[in-house]
């Protein structure tokens, strides 16, 4: 026990040390002879030993600090979110955009009052008949993204907004490539903007709305989620299809898929796009229609669906495969339509 003590030094003065006795490298050698005055014991020690103690020690306080500045860097990041009360849902659409209010976000009632407002019914007249489809509002003064079959070879389209009103739309440009169409309301104005999204984000499984106008039914919201990328779907381009189709009770546009044809014969003039597929319920009406993700965003319009049409069209209705023309495609190609394009 005694020898425990004294090894230690707790209670010895450390400048009795006998010389044989072991020394810690951590502190200065001691002096000769004991101080001879108390204030000796302030003056500064000359030795290697103590200068490396003074350069190593800054370098691992530093390094402590950093480690603890990052660590507290992260926390406060986190807390700062936490405090804001950021409305945006998450969302693999990779936008900030939040167009849901907060009280009502990730719900579909949400984004359905959010939304709907910007989704229009379309009704156009051709040689070939009559044809319904819907739209997207892009601009406050009228300008609508629609599907190139709802409008291609059409003498007359009207637009009724969700609030009832009706309005004559002109043509202005078309891309049977893309089943894409831009038209113009006459005389619009204060009209309630969708915004559009980003589509190269979507995630198989995510949440979405669509909103349209299935067999006339303005303004209809189903959901569903996402449930694959980058299908090849092929539509018709000959104008008049679609218009054709429904006459003939077909059960909504024709497409092919996987080398077999849906909903009636796609004609002899067809383009391939990829699509979003998603099992919310889509049916004739649908096309030109906004797939929407949980923020409020579109990321989609609605342009092909599978229906298990029979002899007529009593016998169609959707059965969870739907396809939608991504909305980055649709945004990469408004300058074209804008200009007048009609192909």
């Amino acid at each position: 026990m005694t020898e425990s003590f004294r090894r230690s030094g707790e209670y010895e003065n450390p400048y009795q040390q006998q010389a044989s006795s072991p020394v810690n490298p951590e502190w200065p050698p001691p002096p000769a002879h004991e101080p001879s005055a108390p204030t000796a014991l302030l003056a500064e020690p000359v030795g290697r030993p103590r200068r490396a103690k003074r350069n190593r020690g800054p370098v691992a306080l530093l390094a402590a600090v950093a480690i603890v500045a990052a660590a507290i860097g992260g926390g406060t990041a986190y807390g700062i979110q936490e405090l804001t009360g950021n409305d945006t849902v998450a969302s693999s659409s990779s936008t900030s955009t939040n167009v849901v209010p907060s009280s009502q976000k990730g719900t579909v009632s949400g984004v359905a009052k959010a939304v709907s407002p910007s989704i229009v019914e379309i009704s156009a007249q051709s040689n070939a008949g009559s044809s319904t489809g819907s739209g997207v509002i892009i601009t406050g003064d009228g300008e609508i993204i629609t599907n190139n079959h709802v409008v291609s070879g059409a003498s007359s389209v009207k637009v009724t907004t969700s609030d009832g009103k009706e309005y004559t739309a002109d043509v202005v440009g078309t891309d049977s490539s893309k089943d894409l169409a831009l038209i113009k309301l006459q005389n619009a104005s204060g009209l309630t903007v969708a915004t559009l999204g980003n589509s190269d984000g979507v995630q198989v499984g995510d949440e979405v709305v669509a909103i349209g106008s299935p067999e006339g039914l303005t303004g209809t919201v189903t959901s569903g989620i996402v449930s694959a990328l980058n299908r090849d779907v092929t539509v018709s381009t000959d104008e008049g299809q679609g218009q054709q189709q429904q006459q003939q009770g077909g059960g909504g546009w024709p497409f092919e898929f996987g080398g077999q044809q849906f909903n009636g014969d796609t004609g002899s003039s067809t383009t391939t796009y990829k699509a979003l597929q998603t099992d919310a319920s889509l049916n004739p009406g649908n096309s030109g229609g906004a797939l929407i993700d949980m923020n409020g965003n579109i990321i989609g319009i609605n342009s092909a669906m599978y229906s298990a049409a029979g002899s007529g069209s009593s016998d169609a209705g959707s059965v969870g495969l739907g396809f939608a023309i991504p909305i980055n495609t649709v945004k990469a190609d408004l300058a074209k339509l804008r200009s007048g394009s009609q192909n």
